[in-house]
């Protein structure tokens, strides 16, 4: 898929405590009304969703959008007894709302672009560097384990290594704007910057209160 292949009109599934990565899959639970709605017209069209990040301000029903999120194709769908709707996410590309479509839908609907994010599709970007993610893997062990976190990591690392990165920024158990931030990271290796200032904060506040007592 291309970036001027993805459609400029998405529908919005707002998911609290969620952030999508590019290249990565996750499962989803499909019950309200309102998504039900969705997901059902994206079958119909290009089985596109946008997953992003609602603010703590708005409405209720109706929450401030952070400005990034990313676009999620429906690669399973299967429907329960119960009305339910199972389906599989796969990341695609990052994007940018440009405004709020209104529409009569129960759903939100967004005008969007993908300017600067053409890498997560042409997979040009830099190539981060093995040792450098050596090093990741070892301090995010670290934390998970701190965490309390019990985590096998293995499978990531066969990976490709960027990949690996991305993974390991929606596997993580740092606050959702810290996510936000490695989200809206331009390329891969500001990521992996950014995911080193993060941990590297993580472990110092560690050491230091452990220092302390």
């Amino acid at each position: 898929m291309k970036i001027v292949e993805l459609p400029k009109i998405i529908p919005i599934f707002p998911l609290s405590n969620f952030i999508m990565f590019p290249g990565t899959t996750v499962p989803l639970n499909i019950f309200e009304p309102r998504y039900l709605q969705m997901v059902n017209d994206s079958m119909k069209k290009h089985r596109i969703i946008g997953m992003i990040q609602p603010k703590k301000s708005g409405i209720l029903k109706k929450p401030d959008l952070y400005e990034v999120g990313c676009l999620g194709k429906i690669t399973s769908f299967n429907e329960t007894e119960d009305g339910r709707i199972l389906i599989i996410l796969n990341g695609v590309c990052r994007f940018k709302i440009i405004s709020e479509i209104k529409t009569n839908k129960l759903y939100r609907e967004c005008d969007v672009e993908y300017t600067n994010y053409s890498s997560d599709i042409s997979k040009k970007s830099n190539e981060v560097n093995f040792t450098d993610l050596s090093i990741i893997m070892e301090n995010m062990k670290k934390f998970f384990k701190k965490q309390g976190y019990i985590v096998n990591l293995k499978d990531l690392e066969k990976r490709d290594l960027s990949q690996t990165l991305n993974d390991l920024s929606m596997a993580s158990p740092f606050s959702l704007e810290e996510k936000q931030i490695l989200l809206e990271s331009l390329d891969i290796n500001i990521r992996k910057e950014k995911l080193e200032q993060i941990l590297n904060n993580y472990i110092k506040d560690e050491f230091e209160n452990t220092t302390l007592q």
